[in-house]
């Protein structure tokens, strides 16, 4: 049987194909108006709206803007879940005591906690963190909390044996180690996921690229909404590229 797996080039080559059938598709089908007018717009009225808004400075600012608690509610979300997710899949009893405020939390969704993170914090960076961070922590906790529970129990036994039979020295040699795959797997995830919370978490005013898409929607610029989608997409694809050379340089050891 032939091998039908594909090279880097291969991949970004019908990659690339596959978008400009996108992109065409998506012409034809507005410029024959299959679609209502004004509902959708054309690729090709993409690149004016976009030099529109990097003239006026808006895509520049509203960039900067999300980015100041996209990464705060990252790193504060990433953090807390993990260490959470460590402590509690290597501990069965603070996993076992923890266990029904996990199963009940963890079903709500970020945006429902839109409103506390107005009464909380107000209507600034510190909510939108907030609700980020939410949205982050559950990503990274299971993710954690799997991986530990995946280690090998013979690991921990071949630990001991040479001396590192304290909880302390089997999460440094034993645990983390063998655990850093799933551990990088969840960050990797939350990349991701604290990009769909911005949006949310920018709905109740919070300047950046959810707010002005918003602002946008709201007077039927459409071709604005659009520009800031792809820039969310585009800032993720950048984003989840380092952390894969990031992960990658970290797991040489595997082979």
């Amino acid at each position: 049987m032939k091998d039908l797996r594909l090279g880097g080039r291969e991949r970004l080559l019908l990659g690339t194909v596959g978008l400009m059938l996108l992109f065409a598709v998506w012409q034809a089908v507005v410029r024959l108006q299959l679609v209502p007018p004004g509902l959708l717009p054309a690729p090709s009225e993409l690149w004016p709206a976009w030099m529109s808004e990097i003239s006026g400075g808006f895509w520049q600012q509203s960039i900067l803007d999300s980015l100041s608690h996209y990464v705060l509610g990252l790193l504060i979300g990433s953090i807390l879940g993990n260490g959470a997710g460590l402590i509690c899949g290597s501990v069965p009893l603070v996993d076992a005591a923890t266990g029904g405020i996990v199963r009940l939390l963890r079903p709500i969704p970020g945006l429902a906690w839109v409103p506390f993170a107005i009464l909380w914090f107000g209507l600034n960076n510190a909510g939108a963190t907030f609700v980020i961070a939410i949205s982050v922590f559950w990503i990274n906790f299971y993710a954690a909390y799997g991986a530990v529970k995946s280690v090998d129990r013979e690991l921990y036994e071949v630990a001991a044996a040479f001396g590192h039979g304290s909880f302390l020295a089997r999460l440094l040699h034993v645990t983390l180690p063998a655990a850093s795959p799933g551990l990088l797997a969840g960050l990797r995830t939350g990349l991701g996921q604290g990009w769909m919370s911005v949006v949310a978490a920018e709905l109740f005013g919070v300047p950046g690229i959810g707010a002005r898409m918003m602002q946008a929607s709201s007077l039927l610029a459409t071709d604005v909404v659009v520009v800031y989608m792809v820039t969310m997409a585009g800032l993720y694809a950048l984003t989840d590229f380092l952390f894969g050379l990031v992960r990658d340089r970290l797991l040489r050891w595997q082979g």
